[in-house]
């Protein structure tokens, strides 16, 4: 697994759309929610420098990295940062 799509995913189908490898698949049990191939998933190496997936995903903390941590943390798309987040 590259990436990872959180239950934060609000179902707007903008990183089904951009994946080069075709890895982004809606939940066939959840409307509007999408799920990354793990197999699938290249993390857009050979093709480009950042994951598309998140690259275009406009929720914050939606997509994760191997190590679970958000590829878009809260505050990074938004510059609100609740308090008492981790920084």
């Amino acid at each position: 697994m590259k990436y990872a799509i959180t239950d934060k995913c609000v179902g707007c189908y903008a990183c089904q759309l951009v994946c080069p490898s075709q890895a982004v698949y809606a939940d066939p049990d959840v409307n509007g929610r999408f799920h990354i191939h793990s197999r699938r998933c290249t993390g857009c190496e050979d093709h480009y420098d950042a994951p598309q997936c998140a690259s275009i995903c406009p929720i914050e903390e939606a997509i994760v990295n191997e190590m679970n941590l958000p590829v878009n943390p809260q505050g990074s798309l938004t510059g609100i940062i609740s308090p008492g987040a981790a920084l």
